[in-house]
C-alpha cells in the first residue's frame, strides 16, 4: 500500500497522500480501508518525531480532516514533551502558531471560513502559553493588546484568546497544573489586567461592530469571577455598559401593553387549567410560551449579578417602581401561579423553578437581619404600629416588599398543597430467598419535583407560619367535612404537612390524623402523652386492617414512632395503672396476630426499643421475658420434637419457621427479624434469651451445613441454586447475624466472648475447612453467611482489650481454616468470590488491628511474605472496596511493627516493596479512589526514615558498592532512580525536586498531599476528567458547608435524618 510509505519520517511527509489517508479513514469506503488508514495514522501519533512534520503539513494541505490531525499530534507534544524540547524548537513552533492565528484574523472572510481551525490553534497557544507564559514569554500580553488594535477580526480572536485563558487558569487550573504554576499565572493575569481592562473599555467605547462587542462581553464575563473590582466600579467600564432609565421605561412599556393585550385574549377570570385541558395544540402551545415569557421575564438578571445582588429579578424591581406597575406585576403573578395549575409536567416544572427562585430570594434577606423583633414581624408579614422606629431603612424594605407580595405567596402556598409530588417511596417485595425486603426507590423524576416542592414550601413557612398553619387547616378541614374529599387531595395534603417538618417553631407544628404525619413530629407528641396514646392505639387497629399497605404503614410509622418517644412507654404516666410496655405486652397475642412475619419482626423490634428505655434491670428482664414468650415457645415445640426425631428439622416448612424466628436482615434495606431485631435494640440486655437458645442454634447450624454440603456434592454446583439449599443458607446466614449482632451491641463483658466464641469453632470454621469452594459460595451473590461471621464477628471480638486473649489462642485455628483454603480461590482471577475476597481481608485487618501478638506468633506456622503478598495483591485489585481494605490493612501492619522489637527485620524486608507498589498503584488511573490511602502510606514510610525509628540499614550491606551514611540518603536515592525510570517524559531534576520535596513535607500531610498531586499531574499520568477522586476529601467538605447551610434554615433537611438530635433520651 502507498501509504505505507508515510511512516518513513526521515524526509517531509507526502501530504497529498496524508489526505488521502485521512479522508480514507473518515470516508465512506470498505471497512478493511478505514482499518488500515486507522492503523496508518495511529502509528503516526505515537511517533514521537511527528510532530516535527507539523508545520510542513499545516503549509501545505488544504484539508480541514488533515489539519486537526496535525493539530492533535502537536497538542500531544505540548501537554507531555514540551519543556524536554529544545529552546529553539519551542521557540519556532510558538511563533508559527501566532503568526497562522494573525494571517487567519487579519481578514474577516478567511476568519469566518475557518473559524473552527481558528479555535484549535486559539486553544494550542493557550496550551503553550500555559508552559511559556509568564517566565519564557513576558511580553504576550502587551503584543496581544496591541495586535488587537490593528484590526477588529484581529481583535475579536483576540478576545476569545484571553477569555480561553482566564478560564484555563481560573476555572479549569485544578488537575491541569501545579500549585505553583496556577499562583503564578494568576498572578501575572492580575499584573496585566490594566491593559486587558484598557482594551476592553477601548472596546465597547468606540466599536460598533456586534461580533467584536459579544466577544468583549463574553471575555469580560469570564474575567469577572477575579478581575479586581476597582476595574469595574471605579473605572468607565459600567458606565459604558449602562444605557440608563430609558431602556427601564421600554421594559415597563412593553409589559404593561403586554398586560393588556393579554387580558384581551385570556380575561383574568378565565379557569386557566380547564382551557388548557380542553384546548386546541395550538392554544395549549399559547399557554405554554405565556409561562416561559412570565418566567423569563420576572427571573431576568444582568452580567454583574455576580457583584450585584439588586442584578436578579431586575425586572420585578423595576416594576415595583410605581403602584400602578405593582399593579400590573401582582396580576402577571396571578395569571402564572394559575397556569401552575395546569395539568402538564412540563408547564409546572417551568413554574415550579421560577417559584422556587422567586421564595429562595425573598426568603435570604430574613436572615440577615440582625433586630430580633425586625425578625418577628418580619414572620408575619406585618410592621406593627409600635414598632416604627425599630426597624432601620433596609429593613423596611424588605418588610414592604414581603407585604407587597404576601398574596401571591399565600395562593402560592395552596398550590404547593394542592400539587405537592409523592415523596421518597418504599415498596414491601419479597426477594429470591423469600425474605420481604424494604425495596427504596430513588433519583426519579418525582423525586426531584419533590424536593424543589419541598423546599420552596419550607422557604414559604419561615416566610409566613401563620399563613402556611391556616391554609393546611383549612384544606384539612374541607378533607374531614368531605367538601374537598378526594384520595389525592388527602395524599398531597398529608405530605406536604410532612414535607415541612422541623420548619414550624415547637408550639406550631401541624398535625392531621394521617400516620404519615404523626410519624414526622415526634417532639409535638413527646409533649402531649395522651395525643401520643391514641395514635399508638389507633396504629394498631391499623395492624388488623386488611386494605393492602395499612398494615405496614402501621407497622413502620410505630417504629419510627417508638424510637423518638421511646421512654415515654416505659414510665406510668398521670392518671395510668401501670407503664404502656406493659399494657402493650399483656394484650400482644392479640395486636400481632393478623400481621405477615416481616411486619411481626418490626413490631418486635419497636418494642426492644421500649424495653431498652427502661432503667430498672429487673423490670427490664421481666419485659423481655414477656415479649419473647410467643417465640420462645415456638423454638422449643421446634427443638423438642427435633430430639425425638431430627428429621423433623428437615422438612421445609420447619426450616421456614426457624428463619421467621432467627432472621435479620440489613437494617438499612429491611425489616429486623424477630429475636434479632430485639438483640439490635437491646444489645447486652439480650444475654439471658441469647443463652437459653445459643446451643440449640449451633446444632441446626451444623446439622443444616452438613445438609447443604451433601446436597452440593450429590447435585453438583447447581444444587446451591435450589429453593431448598437456598433456604438452608439463609438459617445458617441468619443464625451467625444475630449472634454477630448481639455480640456487636453488647457492652463490656469479657465473659460474652468466652462464652460465645468456643462453641462456634467447629461448626463454622471445621465447616468453611471441609467443605469444597461451591459449597462455600452462595451462587445467587447474596451475603455468604460463614466468612461474613468470621469476619465480622472476629472483629466485633477484637474490638477491644476484652476479648484480647482469648482470641491470641483461636486465631492460629482461623488461619489454619480459613487462609490457604481461602487464597487458593480468591487468587486464580480478579473475578470469583466476590465476597470472599472483601471477609477475607476484613478478617486479616481485624487480627492485625487487635490481635497482633497472634499475628506474629504465626509467622512460625503461616510465612508472614505469604500474609504481605495477600495485602499487596487486595490493594492492587481494581474492585474499590478490596482495594480500601487491603490499603487499611497495610496502615494498620505497618504501625503495629514500628512499634513491635521486630520493626527492623520487618521494614529491611518490605520498605522498599511497599514503596514501590504503593508508587505503582498511585500513578494508575484505575486506582485513583484509593489516592487518601496512598498518601498516608507513603507519608508513614517517609516519618520513619526521618524519626529514627530504624536502626538497620535498608539496604543489602554485604552487596552494596559503598555505604550510606543514613536510611533516608539511601530511599531518597532509590526512589529518584525508581521514578526516572518509570516517567522518562520527566527529567532527572524535576524527579529530584518531587522527591526532595516529599521528605521536606512528610510533617505536613496537606503539604504533602499537594505535593504529590503535582507530581501526577506533571508526571501526566492523570488527565483533568480523572481528578476528581484526588480531590475527594475537599468535595466531602464541600457537601458538609452545603449541609451545614441547610442546618441553618429549619426544615430543608428532615426532622427524621436528624438522629442525635431528636431521638428520645
Amino acid at each position: 500500500m502507498a501509504a505505507e510509505k508515510l511512516r518513513d519520517l526521515s524526509q517531509p511527509i507526502d501530504v497529498p497522500l496524508l489526505d488521502a489517508t485521512v479522508s480514507a479513514f473518515y470516508g465512506t469506503g470498505s471497512k478493511e480501508e478505514r482499518n488500515a488508514a486507522d492503523q496508518i495514522l495511529r502509528d503516526l501519533q505515537n511517533n514521537p518525531d511527528m510532530w516535527l512534520q507539523v508545520m510542513h503539513i499545516l503549509q501545505n494541505t488544504q484539508n480541514m480532516n488533515t489539519k486537526f490531525f496535525a493539530l492533535q499530534v502537536l497538542e500531544g507534544v505540548i501537554k507531555y514533551r514540551w519543556n524536554a524540547l529544545p529552546v529553539e524548537q519551542r521557540d519556532g513552533m510558538k511563533n508559527f502558531i501566532s503568526d497562522v492565528i494573525v494571517q487567519l484574523s487579519s481578514n474577516d472572510a478567511s476568519f469566518r471560513a475557518e473559524r473552527l481551525y481558528v479555535n484549535k490553534l486559539n486553544i494550542i497557544l493557550v496550551q503553550i502559553l500555559k508552559h511559556e507564559w509568564p517566565v519564557r514569554w513576558r511580553s504576550f500580553i502587551p503584543d496581544l493588546v496591541s495586535a488587537a488594535k490593528t484590526s477588529e477580526t484581529i481583535c475579536e480572536n483576540c478576545m476569545a484568546i484571553l477569555k480561553l485563558l482566564s478560564e484555563e487558569v481560573f476555572d479549569f487550573s485544578r488537575g491541569e497544573m501545579t500549585q505553583q504554576k496556577i499562583k503564578e499565572l494568576k498572578q501575572s493575569l492580575n499584573s496585566e489586567c490594566q491593559l486587558i481592562h484598557e482594551l476592553c473599555f477601548y472596546v465597547l467605547s468606540a466599536s460598533q461592530r456586534t461580533e467584536l462587542i459579544r466577544a468583549t462581553l463574553s471575555t469580560l464575563h469570564a474575567f469577572l469571577s477575579w478581575i479586581p473590582l476597582g476595574y469595574i466600579f471605579e473605572s468607565p467600564l459600567v458606565a459604558s455598559l449602562e444605557y440608563g432609565g430609558y431602556y427601564d421605561v421600554q421594559y415597563v412599556k412593553m409589559y404593561n401593553i403586554f398586560m393588556v393585550q393579554l387580558q384581551s385574549i385570556l380575561p383574568p377570570t378565565t379557569n386557566i387549567p380547564e382551557a388548557y385541558a380542553q384546548g386546541s395544540s395550538e392554544e395549549q402551545a399559547f399557554i405554554q410560551n405565556l409561562a416561559l415569557f412570565f418566567t423569563s421575564f420576572y427571573g431576568a438578571s444582568f452580567i454583574f449579578s455576580v457583584y450585584c445582588s439588586s442584578g436578579y429579578f431586575i425586572h420585578i424591581r423595576i416594576l415595583e417602581s410605581t403602584q400602578e406597575n405593582i399593579a400590573a406585576l401582582l396580576l402577571g403573578l396571578e395569571y402564572l401561579i394559575n397556569i401552575s395549575y395546569v395539568d402538564d409536567t412540563e408547564v409546572f416544572k417551568v413554574c415550579l423553578d421560577y417559584w422556587n427562585s422567586l421564595v429562595s430570594w425573598l426568603f435570604e434577606p430574613h436572615r440577615s437581619l440582625d433586630n430580633p423583633a425586625a425578625s418577628a414581624t418580619m414572620m408575619g408579614l406585618q410592621v406593627p404600629a409600635m414598632l416604627p422606629g425599630m426597624v432601620d431603612g433596609h429593613n423596611s424594605q424588605l418588610l414592604q416588599r414581603r407585604q407587597l407580595y404576601a398574596g401571591p405567596m399565600s395562593k402560592l402556598r395552596m398550590l404547593m398543597i394542592c400539587r405537592m409530588a409523592k415523596p421518597e417511596e418504599v415498596l414491601i417485595v419479597e426477594d429470591e430467598n423469600g425474605n420481604i425486603v424494604r425495596e427504596t426507590l430513588k433519583d426519579n423524576d418525582v423525586l426531584v419535583q419533590y424536593k424543589i416542592m419541598r423546599e420552596t414550601l419550607i422557604y414559604l413557612s419561615h416566610l409566613d407560619h401563620d399563613d402556611t398553619e391556616k391554609q393546611m387547616l383549612r384544606k384539612l378541614s374541607k378533607q374531614l367535612s368531605g367538601e374537598d374529599w378526594t384520595w389525592n387531595n388527602l395524599n398531597t395534603l398529608c405530605w406536604a404537612i410532612g414535607s415541612i417538618s422541623g420548619s414550624m417553631m415547637e408550639e406550631q407544628p401541624v398535625c392531621s390524623k394521617s400516620t404519615y404525619v404523626v410519624g414526622q413530629y415526634p417532639r409535638f407528641l413527646r409533649a402531649h402523652w395522651k395525643f401520643l396514646k391514641t395514635v399508638v392505639n389507633k396504629l394498631f387497629e391499623f395492624m388488623h386492617e386488611t386494605h393492602p399497605g395499612v398494615q405496614d404503614m402501621a407497622c413502620d410509622t410505630f417504629l419510627k414512632i417508638v424510637q423518638k418517644c421511646k421512654r415515654k412507654f416505659v414510665i406510668t404516666q398521670v392518671g395510668e395503672n401501670e407503664p404502656f410496655v406493659s399494657e402493650l405486652l399483656t394484650g400482644l397475642p392479640n395486636t400481632i396476630m393478623d400481621l405477615e412475619p416481616h411486619q411481626i419482626h418490626s413490631f418486635y423490634e419497636s418494642v426492644g426499643h421500649m424495653i431498652q428505655a427502661e432503667s430498672d434491670a429487673q423490670k427490664r428482664d421481666e419485659y423481655l421475658q414477656r415479649l419473647m414468650e410467643l417465640p420462645n415457645q415456638k423454638w422449643m415445640e421446634i427443638i423438642g420434637q427435633a430430639h425425638q426425631n431430627v428429621e423433623f428439622l428437615k422438612d421445609q416448612d420447619v426450616i421456614r419457621t426457624v428463619l421467621n424466628i432467627l432472621q435479620e436482615v440489613n437494617k438499612e434495606a429491611s425489616w429486623q427479624a424477630t429475636s434479632t431485631s430485639v438483640a439490635c435494640s437491646l444489645g447486652t440486655y439480650f444475654l439471658p434469651q441469647i443463652s437459653m437458645i445459643f446451643l440449640d442454634m449451633l446444632n441446626v447450624y451444623r446439622m443444616y451445613s452438613e445438609l447443604i454440603s451433601k446436597s452440593i456434592t450429590e447435585g453438583g454446583p447447581f444444587a446451591s441454586r435450589t429453593s431448598y439449599v437456598k433456604l438452608l443458607r439463609s438459617v445458617k446466614r441468619e443464625t451467625l447475624k444475630l449472634i454477630e449482632t448481639f455480640l456487636d451491641k453488647a457492652e463490656d463483658q469479657p465473659q460474652i466472648g468466652k462464652q460465645f466464641v468456643p462453641p462456634m469453632m467447629d461448626p463454622v470454621l471445621g465447616d468453611y475447612a471441609r467443605n469444597v469452594p461451591d459449597a462455600r459460595e452462595s451462587e445467587s451473590g447474596d451475603f455468604f453467611a460463614i466468612l461474613d461471621m468470621i469476619s465480622m464477628c472476629h472483629s466485633s471480638l477484637c474490638l477491644s482489650s476484652r476479648y484480647k486473649s482469648a482470641m491470641i489462642e483461636d486465631v492460629p485455628r482461623i488461619f489454619e481454616a480459613v487462609f490457604q483454603c481461602t487464597l487458593e480461590m480468591i487468587t486464580k482471577n480478579f473475578e470469583d468470590y466476590p465476597e470472599h475476597r472483601l471477609k477475607f481481608f476484613s478478617l486479616l485487618r481485624a487480627i492485625a488491628t487487635h490481635c497482633f501478638p497472634a499475628l506474629i506468633c504465626l509467622s512460625s506456622q503461616v510465612q508472614l511474605k505469604l500474609v504481605m503478598d495477600s495485602i499487596i495483591w487486595a490493594f492492587r485489585h481494581t474492585e474499590r472496596n478490596i482495594a480500601e481494605t487491603g490499603l487499611n490493612l497495610l496502615l494498620e501492619m505497618l504501625k503495629k511493627f514500628q512499634g513491635s522489637e521486630f520493626c527492623n527485620q520487618f521494614y529491611r524486608t518490605y520498605f522498599l516493596t511497599i514503596e514501590q507498589e504503593i508508587f505503582a498503584v498511585l500513578t494508575d488511573t484505575f486506582h485513583k479512589p484509593g489516592f487518601k490511602l496512598h498518601v498516608l502510606v507513603l507519608q508513614h514510610l517517609f516519618c520513619l526514615l526521618e524519626t529514627g525509628v530504624l536502626t538497620e540499614p535498608l539496604w543489602d550491606v554485604a552487596t552494596s558498592p559503598y555505604p550510606y551514611s543514613s536510611n533516608s540518603v539511601f530511599v531518597r536515592e532509590f526512589t529518584i532512580k525508581l521514578l526516572s525510570t518509570s516517567f522518562p517524559n520527566m527529567t532527572t531534576a524535576e524527579v529530584t525536586q518531587f522527591v526532595n520535596g516529599l521528605f521536606e513535607s512528610t510533617n505536613d500531610l496537606s503539604t504533602f498531599k499537594d505535593h504529590i498531586r503535582d507530581f501526577l499531574i506533571q508526571s501526566k499520568e492523570f488527565s483533568a476528567q480523572d481528578n476528581k477522586d484526588l480531590y475527594a476529601e475537599e468535595a466531602a467538605a464541600q457537601r458538609e458547608r452545603e449541609r451545614q447551610r441547610m442546618l441553618s434554615i429549619p426544615g430543608l433537611i428532615a426532622p427524621s435524618e436528624l438522629q442525635d438530635e431528636m431521638v428520645d433520651s
